[in-house]
């Protein structure tokens, strides 16, 4: 049996399915959800600027249906991460959808992920594979969707619940819990942005982890621009902190200036500025801008909005980032290359 399943690179650890398939769910969020609200959005914004047009019409449309496809979205990409042939991997874009409908995005990665497993143990094993391997993807997809798709759903919106509620009782304490956690679960390998959608986190606690993670991106990104130039600031600003990875292994001490900063910044967020967010950008921090727009999305777009935004976003990040940073390595805790990346 343990041939068979390692023949078939089928294996249970948490490694395999909250980092190898969460990491794809977020990108399969990325390629519907996530750009969909961006193309959405501009189409709004764009209405509200120059009035009713075509063009803005056709990206709200266009949009709204990327960010409804979020479940077939979701199905292909966790099949994709747990390495599924052809035909398991074609019937996950169903199975995704099956498990969206009946329990969100939670509800889709879990029945994609099942179907997938069963699907590839019986893939290539019969004559008729091509009836075969669909068929229990689909099957064993759908069981998961309506046996357990309901309950993890509202397992995780209930745990998203409790958090906002929290945040709401005690906006300094869990300003700061929320900006730390989900600010290193962006940088761990493991996908902030699928977490909070599937905690359906919104308001105060969303706008707390936004700053989490634009600390973790854009601190990282300036204390290390010395070693790494224009392409690491672009792409650990812009893109994800999690390259930051390996060094952090070798060095944990260099994971300190962003996450202390995001421990300043979350109550900061919380309590003074009263910064919200959608759960869309809340675990997105600066990446692709995706934050900034779902806490525009929330919190409507005006100058004092903005100027709210560059600061908690970018400034104060770089900034506290850089005061934490320099006795840190005065101290000889962080040395010359330690955040030096690989680019």
């Amino acid at each position: 049996m343990k041939e068979f399943l390692k023949r078939k690179d089928i294996e249970f650890s948490a490694k395999r399915y909250f980092n190898d398939a969460l990491s794809a769910m977020a990108l399969g969020l990325f390629s519907s959800l996530l750009i969909g609200l961006i193309i959405k959005t501009l189409g709004e914004q764009t209405t509200n600027l120059i009035g009713e047009n075509p063009v803005s019409a056709f990206l709200i449309e266009t949009g709204g249906i990327a960010m409804g496809l979020m479940g077939p979205a979701i199905g292909v990409a966790v099949a994709w991460g747990l390495k599924a042939p052809p035909l398991v991997l074609f019937s996950s874009v169903v199975t995704g959808s099956m498990g969206a409908a009946l329990g969100g995005p939670a509800g889709a990665f879990l029945a994609a992920a099942i179907g997938a497993e069963f699907g590839k143990a019986v893939s290539k094993e019969t004559k008729v594979d091509i009836l075969v391997t669909p068929a229990t993807t689909l099957i064993a997809g759908m069981i998961s969707a309506k046996v357990f798709g309901p309950a993890i759903g509202a397992l995780m919106t209930g745990l998203g619940k409790v958090i906002m509620a929290a945040t709401e009782l005690q906006p300094f304490l869990f300003g700061i819990i929320v900006a730390v956690v989900v600010g290193l679960v962006l940088t761990a390998p493991i996908s902030s942005a699928a977490l909070c959608i599937m905690l359906d986190l919104s308001g105060l606690a969303a706008g707390a982890a936004t700053v989490g993670c634009a600390a973790q991106m854009i601190g990282f990104a300036v204390v290390s621009y010395k070693e790494n130039g224009i392409g690491g600031l672009v792409a650990q600003g812009l893109g994800t902190s999690m390259l930051q990875v390996s060094n952090i292994i070798r060095n944990p001490w260099i994971l300190l200036p962003p996450t202390l900063a995001g421990a300043i910044i979350g109550p900061l967020a919380t309590v003074v500025f009263k910064m919200t967010n959608i759960p869309v950008g809340a675990g997105m921090g600066t990446s692709g801008l995706v934050g900034q727009i779902g806490t525009f999305t929330s919190m409507g777009f005006s100058l004092p909005v903005l100027m709210k935004v560059l600061l908690l976003h970018i400034a104060l990040p770089a900034l506290l980032s850089i005061l934490i940073y320099i006795p840190l390595k005065k101290a000889g805790k962080i040395k010359e290359g330690d955040y030096k990346l690989n680019l």
